[in-house]
């Protein structure tokens, strides 16, 4: 009876502890977290990357594309910002950014580009088929479209997402937000508790 009383009083205190990080998060919180939905594809470090490869390390993931003129220099810059200000944390953090592009983006390309941002970054690219897949399971909307000077553009959904060390979607960032607002919220989510003590759903 005694070890029930303090299961039930460790599982309780964890739930609480899970609540409270969850409201003190400055973006959209997911809540119960889940499993952020798995994919192969093409990297921009050489061969292919399995988002589940990535356990063990906060995955900021976003989308986007390398001719894009306004959002994605935004998001990027903020997220190199972020990641020197976590300084020795920053080696706890992955960012993976998923084009929206396909046709133009190649390894090269993504790697070339991201690495004006931070060469850390990760880009991945794919088969139309199979980034429409990803855009899918993530509820990216991207469309094709033409710029003002006639240069072809993507239209796309602008937020990223925060994936725990355990692989579970828990925070949701809006386009435009502020890196210490982006590092506050990566600092709360790698001191959660694991997957295995809070509630998920798969």
């Amino acid at each position: 009876m005694k070890r029930l009383f303090l299961l039930l009083i460790s599982f309780l205190s964890l739930t609480l502890m899970a609540q409270v990080q969850a409201q003190a998060l400055k973006s959209g919180v997911f809540d119960p977290p889940r499993l952020a939905p798995d994919f192969t594809l093409q990297s921009s470090q050489g061969g292919e990357l399995k988002l589940s490869q990535t356990r063990g390390k906060l995955v900021v993931l976003g989308f986007g594309f390398t001719h894009c003129t306004e959002v994605c220099p935004v998001t990027l810059a903020n997220l190199a910002q972020a990641r020197k200000k976590l300084g020795d944390l920053a080696d706890k953090v992955q960012v993976v950014y998923v084009t929206v592009d396909p046709q133009q983006d190649t390894p090269a390309r993504l790697k070339e580009y991201l690495a004006v941002f931070d060469p850390s970054f990760i880009g991945v690219t794919g088969t139309e088929a199979q980034l429409e897949s990803v855009q899918k399971e993530y509820g990216i909307v991207a469309a094709k479209a033409v710029g003002k000077k006639g240069e072809a553009q993507v239209h796309h959904s602008s937020y990223i997402y925060l994936i725990d060390p355990s692989g579970y979607l828990r925070a949701l960032v809006p386009f435009g937000k502020k890196p210490d607002d982006i590092v506050h919220d990566i600092k709360i989510l790698l001191q959660t508790p694991d997957k295995n003590e809070t509630k998920v759903v798969k």
